[in-house]
């Protein structure tokens, strides 16, 4: 553990906030391992004056920054994925030792930050505007995309590093600079980044206070970005109450953001599905990341006449979870992020029983001499009903329900009938249902699946959902357009002036003038 810390650049005492130097120096976090209760590192929080600091800086290295082409902006997020590459594996297991992510799953939400890297490259040459037919002759009409500002990225601890590569290296191409605000159960993995970001940044030239860092509480951190009239974009990923806090501070200043909050995400299991693809595809949804992903599977509906196989097949897989260390690679599910995650499922298990659900496996808190100060436990199947309160709520852990339904619309009626509208899957080998599942009329969640599960998307695609989700879109596609300011420009190249809608405005006669 300790030559990992050492090699990552984490000393026993590290300061939590960074604007070109390293400065926090406010109260301190101890973090302590979900794995065994170890202390991991303390770091000294951002102070009141260190966020000024920081906001200043971060406005100062924009100013340069927005007005380096883009495809020069692109070498230095090029340089900062080959540097990524270089300590994938350290990195990967910093993630595991602070968040309980098997190292699998650690490793691969680096390579995610590799990727969107290489994404963002090729992008910072297609930060593409439109030439329109103008009504008026002799004009141009056109529209260009400029740098934006600072974008405040706040993120949570479940993908301690993931989420911030998805905004940072496309807010960096964009020209704009950012104000990371990680998980404060995640600090370490967070300050090892932007020691990487920085050295990549001095080694090409750019100000490192375009990748800028303020570890903090909600209170002291959180809302001092997204109420800062300077910080013309948030991007927030977390539960959906942070994110209506967030919301109406930002929107309340009539400032951007992009929200990816909470996902209460569905898989039907309709009566022509290969049960061998939906049933692992439903194990790896609701138990990876120990339940933890916002993308996690948390309602399964499965219909009457396959519903008792896929249980028998969904209990096996449920009984054959390896739980325990996560850098074993042996290890399928690791610990929650902390005691009071574990807490919050064993409430949401009493909840689903005492509504009228059945366990059918699991739930337990595991300690003991083989899990010693970690924060494990079972992962939890139960039956429940559609209308259960607790199944109208996220529950970050690994707990599933399981349903039934009878007809297609029925199931769609389920799947649709919650607040939140992230992620969604259906397996089915019916063309007409896969088709209607991915129709206006079908799934109503920013991301919808056939024949493959809620859980794990790629950065190609943009990332992001509707409703109580928020409505953001991070990563691919055109997700660069947030971190962008769009101007519609208008060329007049004759020597006449008209006016658009052949509006005719007459200018009197000097000599005619009244006073």
């Amino acid at each position: 553990m300790q030559s990992i810390l050492n090699k990552l650049g984490i000393s026993n005492e590290s300061p939590g906030a960074f604007c070109g130097d390293w400065i926090g120096s406010g109260a301190i976090i101890e973090k302590f391992s979900p794995i065994d209760g170890k202390l991991l590192a303390r770091v000294r929080t951002a102070t009141d004056a260190e966020y000024e600091t920081t906001i200043t800086r971060a406005q100062e290295a924009f100013e340069k920054w927005r007005v380096i082409p883009g495809p020069v902006r692109g070498q230095t997020v090029r340089q900062l994925g080959n540097a990524l590459r270089e300590l994938k594996s350290e990195l990967g297991q910093l993630v595991t030792l602070e968040s309980g992510k098997i190292i699998a799953e650690g490793e691969g939400e680096v390579q995610e930050m590799i990727d969107i890297c290489d994404f963002a490259v090729g992008q910072s040459r297609m930060l593409y505007g439109l030439t329109i037919q103008s009504e008026r002759p002799n004009h141009r009409l056109m529209e260009q995309w400029h740098p934006l500002g600072l974008v405040a990225v706040i993120s949570a601890f479940n993908f301690p590093v993931a989420v911030w590569s998805w905004n940072a290296a496309l807010a960096a191409i964009c020209g704009d600079a950012t104000i990371w605000k990680p998980s404060e159960k995640t600090p370490l993995t967070a300050i090892a980044v932007i020691k990487i970001a920085e050295r990549v940044c001095r080694e090409t030239d750019a100000d490192p206070a375009i990748f800028c860092l303020l570890i903090g509480d909600g209170p002291s951190i959180g809302k001092k970005l997204a109420t800062d009239r300077r910080i013309p974009l948030v991007s927030a990923t977390g539960s959906t109450r942070m994110g209506f806090d967030v919301a109406k501070e930002v929107h309340g200043r009539l400032g951007r953001t992009v929200m990816e909050l909470g996902g209460n995400n569905a898989l039907i299991v309709a009566p022509t599905a290969d049960l061998d693809m939906a049933t692992s595809s439903i194990f790896f949804g609701a138990v990876g990341t120990a339940g933890q992903r916002c993308t996690s599977t948390r309602r399964i509906i499965v219909h009457e006449s396959v519903a008792d196989e896929v249980r028998a097949r969904l209990l096996a897989a449920y009984k054959s979870v390896n739980i325990g260390n996560p850098l074993d690679r042996k290890t399928l599910m690791g610990p929650l992020i902390d005691q009071t995650s574990v807490e919050n499922v064993q409430r949401s298990i009493e909840k689903v029983k005492s509504e009228g659900g059945e366990i059918l496996y699991g739930g337990e808190k595991l300690d003991g001499a083989q899990f010693p100060g970690g924060c494990y436990m079972k992962p939890c199947l139960a039956t429940a009903q559609p209308d259960f309160e607790i199944v109208q709520e996220e529950t970050f852990g690994p707990l599933a329900y399981l349903m039934i339904y009878r007809d297609f619309d029925e199931a769609m009626a389920i799947h649709n009938g919650v607040t939140q509208g992230l992620s969604s899957s259906i397996f089915t080998n019916d063309m007409r249902e896969a088709e209607k599942f991915l129709s206006a009329a079908g799934s109503d969640c920013g991301i919808a699946n056939v024949n493959t599960g809620t859980s794990g998307a790629e950065i190609g695609g943009a990332f992001g959902g509707e409703k109580n989700t928020g409505g953001g879109r991070e990563s691919g596609s055109d997700s660069w357009k947030s971190y962008m300011r769009r101007q519609t420009n208008t060329i007049n190249f004759s020597t006449e002036l008209p006016l658009a809608q052949g509006i005719e405005f007459g200018t009197p006669d000097a000599g005619s003038a009244t006073a």
